[in-house]
């Protein structure tokens, strides 16, 4: 059956964005272009794929199958394209990342503005979300996790720092109105500042020194997203609402401007850093291997 590519194109990204309008801007296309896209490739397929509703578009169950097999075909044949089109002197294309809030903040900034200054003719399209998501299938080309989240058939190179830690602290009122733990379990009596990963619950406070190793589960006024509200338990840590537990280089400048000051930093848990990660496929987008190439020269030494 003869299928217009730019057709299948068009409900993949309305089916990802939940909505025309949303997708429109996104893919550079009308709303009503891609409207009557998605229209034609349901009169091919015989079977609604969109259920549509004044406030949403969301895939019927034959448009969420045709969606998961959709996003693997699509990305291999815009890869081929750049192998083509990687012939040229320079590589050119839209790199796609899909990547933690953590790392958007800690380890792009450090990577992408010489990344850019490098490869003029690339565009870097990010995603930060720290949802757990197959990147495929969201039309990525690639994506950033820490080894505890790695898929296994995936391809991983390190980026960033390799090793980090977990820092604790608290404004300096908040340390004169109470009295400044010495162990971890003293946590337990303080008021502390808790982030949690999406949609679960507040992670534990883990703790390593000299071999021993701790787990705690304080309590306090404020709990928070890792990723994109842990901004909102910092600001309440320097305002003096309690103890904060979160990476140290998030904390770092506020360690330098005397904001925020160090708790306990002989018990930091240190933890290995992140991973660029991308399936191995047949075809690597230029821009996607130029991507790499530089991660992988930038993190040799000397």
């Amino acid at each position: 059956m003869p299928i217009n590519l730019d057709d299948a194109r068009a409900f993949a990204a309305v089916a990802r964005a939940g909505g025309f309008r949303e997708a429109s801007r996104t893919s550079h296309s009308s709303a009503s272009s891609l409207s009557e896209a998605v229209r034609r490739l349901e009169a091919e397929v015989g079977v609604a794929l969109l259920l549509r509703t004044t406030r949403s578009v969301a895939p019927t169950e034959a448009g969420a199958r045709l969606l998961e097999r959709l996003g693997p075909a699509l990305s291999e044949i815009e890869a081929a394209l750049d192998v083509v089109k990687s012939s040229r002197e320079r590589p050119a294309g839209t790199l796609r990342l899909n990547v933690p809030v953590v790392a958007a903040k800690l380890v792009l900034p450090r990577v992408l503005p010489a990344f850019l200054a490098a490869y003029p003719d690339i565009r870097v399209d990010v995603t930060a979300d720290d949802q757990l998501v197959d990147i495929l299938a969201a039309g990525c080309d690639a994506g950033i996790r820490y080894e505890e989240t790695l898929e296994k058939d995936m391809i991983a190179v390190p980026i960033g720092p390799r090793r980090q830690r977990y820092a604790l602290a608290a404004s300096a009122a908040y340390l004169a109105q109470r009295s400044r733990p010495k162990h971890p379990r003293q946590l337990l009596e303080h008021a502390c500042l808790r982030v949690r990963l999406a949609r679960g619950a507040p992670i534990a406070w883990e703790f390593e020194r000299e071999g021993e190793v701790l787990k705690v589960e304080p309590s306090g006024p404020l709990v928070a997203n890792l990723g994109n509200a842990a901004d909102l338990l910092v600001a309440a840590a320097i305002a003096g609402s309690g103890i904060i537990y979160l990476f140290e280089d998030w904390l770092r400048p506020h360690f330098d401007s005397g904001a925020l000051k160090p708790i306990l930093e002989r018990w930091w848990l240190e933890f290995s850093g992140p991973f660029l990660y991308y399936p191995s496929r047949r075809h690597m987008p230029a821009a996607l291997r130029a991507f790499v190439d530089f991660i992988r020269s930038s993190s040799k030494p000397g």
